[in-house]
């Protein structure tokens, strides 16, 4: 069983589907970079087709956006043949995903932050004498 570790950035949102019996599962396209630049300043990188399952794939789909930066452990990697478009054969990576961690990055599709609370107004002079300014604090 080969079995891929790292760092990887989504190239598209995550999509979630059911399989006939009602398994969730979400499919993902993951980007490894690897190895020196080359001249037009840019690392290789190796696509894999990544498939997660179960409650993990529900509630993740949602964060896992285009362009987000994940820790990803892919099991059981293996090559996978497929009919182009134009009639050619193609391979890919594939595998399944057992473990993820958001790293960052990505598009955030989160409701907006809520308006900040207003300011409390200055308290009057305290009748102890001391005066409660806090502008004139130099810390």
């Amino acid at each position: 069983m080969i079995q891929l570790f790292g760092l990887a950035r989504l190239g598209r949102d995550a999509e979630l589907r059911s399989t006939s019996n009602g398994d969730p599962v979400a499919s993902l396209s993951l980007a490894f970079t690897y190895g020196r630049k080359g001249q037009d300043g840019k690392r290789p990188t190796q696509w894999v087709d990544g498939a997660l399952w179960g409650k993990l794939a529900e509630a993740l789909t949602p964060y896992l956006t285009k362009g987000t930066l994940v820790t990803v452990t892919v099991e059981d990697a293996h090559i996978e043949t497929f009919k182009k478009s134009d009639g050619t054969e193609g391979t890919k990576l594939a595998g399944r995903v057992t473990g993820i961690d958001l790293a960052g990055g990505g598009e955030q599709r989160q409701a907006p932050a809520p308006a900040p609370a207003p300011r409390q107004q200055r308290q009057p002079q305290r009748n102890d004498g001391f005066e409660d300014d806090l502008d004139k604090t130099p810390f």
